[in-house]
């Protein structure tokens, strides 16, 4: 049997990878091995920060729906405790919608959220 090199596999291989490194300074973008490097840990940040960004987003979310709340004599626990009793159905995005583009249209949830819990 005839012998076989590896070289037409390694060629697209070591394309490919170039090809993802692309926009990297300097060696990054040029040599393979540096590039192979820069590629892994892009790939396990953006893997990370993928599941980061879900974190983050409810982050602002709460902070925002906190900061209208408390416009309106509540805090956040209590606004979303309320609303818990009150069989509310929005979720902190929704709420955060809300207190950003429609300020009225959150009021009036804080009042539905107060009538609901004694607490509040």
């Amino acid at each position: 049997m005839a012998r076989v090199k590896p070289g037409k596999t390694t060629r697209a291989w070591h394309k490919k990878v170039l090809k993802r490194a692309s926009g990297g300074y300097g060696a990054r973008s040029k040599r393979f091995a540096t590039a192979f490097t820069h590629v892994q840990r892009a790939g396990v940040f953006a893997w990370r920060d993928r599941r980061q960004k879900k974190r983050d987003f409810r982050r602002l979310w709460i902070e925002r729906i906190n900061a209208a709340a408390r416009e309106h004599g509540l805090t956040y626990g209590r606004l979303i405790h309320a609303l818990k009793t009150a069989h509310s159905e929005l979720d902190r995005r929704a709420l955060s919608e809300l207190a950003v583009n429609d300020p009225a249209a959150f009021a009036r949830v804080v009042e539905i959220a107060k009538a609901a819990s004694p607490a509040a």
